[in-house]
């Protein structure tokens, strides 16, 4: 009889933990739609719960190991970073963030994010290859990582966060803060509040900048491809050409152009002289462009912001000169880079997410659709060059900051990437490359040299062999 009765007892135990289980997953679900009906686009408030922007919906969907969709930031101090004093910067730094203080969740029809509200993720030496795909229960469910070697910072950020700009963003006041906490006097004398050009918006601007459209601007044609020799599973190449932003200015403008076309111009090419072999061929080199919509759309949001351009250079004759190359990208840049055909690209795609038949389909049926049109247009660039502009620092903070730097991972259909970021004085036009061969990455700097520029190499050692 009393073994009977403590079965009971043990059954009627499990029966209360199962309804208790229960009644909190239910309370929990209530809690999330109660926080979904409340929050509103465009305030500082505490982040609880927030939808993806129109471009950030992408990047789940085609993140993995192969393809990590993150891309790494900078900054190389004047002096050795501590690991202790960068981690306790960190900790300070990131509950003042609400758009990287979160997790991503998969809902039934579209992802989102849900604030995350662990401790920050550890700070490491960096010991091994950059750009790593991030896996969220290895990284307390973070979407970015922290590293530091010597005396240089490493932010490195799943895109579905931020592009470049809001990158910075939080780059600059982790330095800010790191610097404050190994500079007694400095933090005296600046105190800890963030700097006042740094935003905290998390406006959806895509959104709120968007009309009905149904012209769709990007090209799907298939372009030259970049094949070759691969380096070896998990290895990844970055080379780094360091030159003066003054003589690059003067060398620019004596080909009429802006530092961006020309830099873009010579990467194009390189490829044309060392790939295509100068050959005429049937698929034309076309790199993608990202272009920051923020200063076209008085927007100040740290969610993405930006639409690709393409610049297309299509050989129809045996020979082509420098001149001739940089003639036809400068053309090609200048047709696409305007308010309006830039709100077409990105009016278009938001119009297709607002469709009322396509927001109601189940998010793994979206996903194959979304792999399909991601698949057509990645081969549709040979390249892409990302521009993150001229990284300017507050004056107390300038004696400590040596320069900034930047650079992508490999997507499908492009083993070889151009970032361009400057500071100062000093501009770096990184190459990050998954292909064996560096032939592209050498023409690129030749022609600097031949146009009188004076280019600082370095790299992370993957071509010394």
């Amino acid at each position: 009889m009393e073994k009977y009765k403590e079965d009971a007892d043990k059954a009627l135990r499990r029966e209360k933990k199962r309804r208790a289980k229960y009644e909190r997953k239910i309370e929990k679900r209530r809690y999330r739609q109660a926080l979904r009906k409340e929050h509103r686009y465009g305030t500082n408030e505490t982040l609880r719960w927030d939808r993806l922007d129109n471009t950030a919906h992408l990047f789940p969907v085609i993140a993995g190991e192969s393809m990590s969709n993150v891309y790494r930031i900078f900054v190389v101090l004047n002096e050795e970073v501590k690991k202790e004093i960068l981690q306790q910067a960190l900790n300070i730094v990131l509950p003042k963030f609400d758009g990287f203080n979160v997790r991503l969740r998969r809902g039934v029809f579209w992802y989102y994010f849900e604030e995350n509200g662990k401790p920050a993720p550890a700070v490491r030496e960096e010991n091994t290859y950059p750009c790593r795909y991030i896996v969220q229960n290895q990284n307390r469910s973070y979407l970015f990582r922290v590293s530091y070697y010597k005396n240089r910072i490493n932010l490195e950020v799943f895109h579905v966060l931020t592009d470049g700009m809001g990158g910075i963003n939080f780059l600059k006041e982790l330095t800010y803060q790191y610097l404050r906490i190994a500079h007694p006097l400095l933090q005296k004398k600046t105190g800890d509040l963030l700097s006042v050009d740094t935003s905290l918006n998390r406006e959806d601007s895509f959104l709120k900048n968007y009309r009905k459209s149904h012209v769709k601007g990007y090209k799907t044609q298939k372009a030259f491809l970049l094949k070759g020799e691969k380096l070896r599973a998990g290895e990844f190449g970055v080379i780094h050409g360091i030159m003066s932003v003054e003589a690059l200015k003067k060398v620019s403008h004596r080909y009429d152009a802006s530092i961006n076309e020309y830099l873009v111009a010579s990467f194009i090419y390189s490829i044309y002289t060392e790939s295509m072999r100068g050959a005429q061929r049937k698929y034309p080199i076309r790199a993608a462009v990202p272009v920051n919509l923020r200063p076209f759309f008085h927007s100040v949001t740290t969610k993405n912001f930006f639409v690709m351009v393409s610049a297309e250079f299509l050989p129809v004759k045996e020979q082509y000169t420098f001149s001739e190359v940089l003639k036809i990208t400068k053309q090609s840049l200048q047709e696409q880079i305007t308010r309006e055909h830039l709100e077409n690209l990105f009016s278009y795609n938001v119009s297709n997410e607002k469709n009322l038949m396509a927001r109601a389909v189940p998010l793994f049926i979206k996903n194959m659709a979304i792999r399909y049109v991601y698949t057509k247009a990645a081969l549709a660039n040979t390249t892409t060059v990302t521009n993150i502009g001229n990284v300017s620092v507050a004056d107390d903070y300038m004696p400590y900051i040596q320069m900034f730097g930047a650079f992508l991972a490999m997507s499908k259909g492009q083993p070889l990437k151009g970032t361009i970021c400057s500071y100062g004085d000093k501009l770096i036009f990184t190459f990050s490359s998954v292909l064996a061969d560096s032939s592209i990455q050498r023409g690129f700097f030749r022609r600097m040299s031949e146009d009188g520029l004076k280019v600082a190499v370095e790299s992370n050692g993957v071509y010394y062999d």
